[in-house]
C-alpha cells in the first residue's frame, strides 16, 4: 500500500501541474481572505471564518483535479493490468491511491496554517479563537478526506480523466450542499428538513467548525469514506 502511495506522489509532483494546482489553491484563498471585498481586514475582529467558508468550495475544484487520473489513466494506458500482477490486494491498491491523494491535499492545506499567525499578528484585541480554529481545521480535514474518497471512486468508473473530474465535482457538490438546499424546500418544513440536512456534509462540517468535535460527526465522515472506497473496490472487482 505504501508503495502505491509513493507512486501517486511521484506522479503528481513529477510535473508542474501538481505544483500549479496547490499554488492556485493557496493564491485563491489568500486573495479572498486578505485582498478582495469582504476580506478579513474589513471584519474588524480576528477570525478565520471567511477562510473556512470559502475553502470547501475551492477544494471542490482542487480535489477532483488531484484524483481524476488515479484509476482513469491506469485503465486508459493499460497499466492497471500490470498493477494487478503485483503482490497487492485490490483494497491495498485502493487504499494506497486514496492515501497518496489525501497526502497531496494535506500538503496543500499545511501552508494555510500561516493564516493563523497572520491574523494573530494583525489582531489588536484578545486574538484568534484557537479552539474554534482547531475544530474548523479538523472539520476541513475530514471534508477533504471525504472529497478525496469520492474523487477516487469517480475515477474508478471511467478511463477518461475529464469525465472523472466532472463526475467527482458534481458528486462532491451535491453531497456537500445539495441536501442543505433540499432541506430548505417549503414542503419539508416542520422537522423533516433537519434530518434531510443531516444527510449532507455541510451540516456536519459546520458542527465540527464550532469547536465541538462530536463523535457522531466523526462517524459520519468515516462512514462516507468507507462507503466510497468500498464502491471503488467493487468497481475494480468487475474489471
Amino acid at each position: 500500500m505504501i508503495s502505491i502511495c509513493k507512486k501517486e506522489l511521484r506522479q503528481f509532483f513529477s510535473s508542474l501541474t501538481g505544483y500549479i494546482a496547490i499554488v492556485v489553491f493557496l493564491l485563491v484563498n489568500g486573495l479572498m481572505l486578505f485582498v478582495f471585498e469582504g476580506n478579513i481586514l474589513d471584519f474588524g475582529y480576528a477570525s478565520l471564518d471567511r477562510f473556512f467558508e470559502l475553502a470547501p468550495w475551492v477544494l471542490l475544484l482542487l480535489i477532483p483535479a488531484i484524483t481524476m487520473r488515479s484509476f482513469a489513466d491506469e485503465f486508459r494506458s493499460g497499466t492497471f493490468e500490470v498493477l494487478q500482477t503485483q503482490p497487492l490486494t485490490r483494497r491495498q491498491i485502493v487504499n494506497g491511491k486514496y492515501l497518496g491523494s489525501l497526502v497531496v491535499v494535506v500538503i496543500a492545506l499545511i501552508p494555510t496554517l500561516v493564516y493563523i499567525y497572520s491574523v494573530q499578528a494583525l489582531s489588536s484585541n484578545s486574538g484568534i479563537d484557537t479552539g474554534a480554529t482547531a475544530g474548523s481545521y479538523i472539520g476541513l480535514f475530514f471534508l477533504a478526506a471525504v472529497f478525496t474518497a469520492i474523487g477516487i471512486c469517480a475515477s474508478s468508473f471511467t478511463n477518461n480523466a475529464v469525465v472523472a473530474f466532472i463526475g467527482s465535482l458534481i458528486a462532491c457538490a451535491l453531497l456537500y450542499y445539495g441536501f442543505n438546499a433540499i432541506s430548505k424546500l417549503v414542503g419539508l418544513n416542520g422537522g423533516a428538513d433537519y434530518y434531510v440536512e443531516l444527510i449532507g456534509i455541510d451540516a456536519h462540517y459546520k458542527s465540527i467548525s464550532r469547536g465541538v468535535v462530536d463523535s457522531r460527526d466523526i462517524i459520519y465522515f468515516l462512514s462516507l469514506i468507507f462507503l466510497f472506497l468500498t464502491v471503488t473496490n467493487r468497481n475494480l472487482l468487475k474489471r
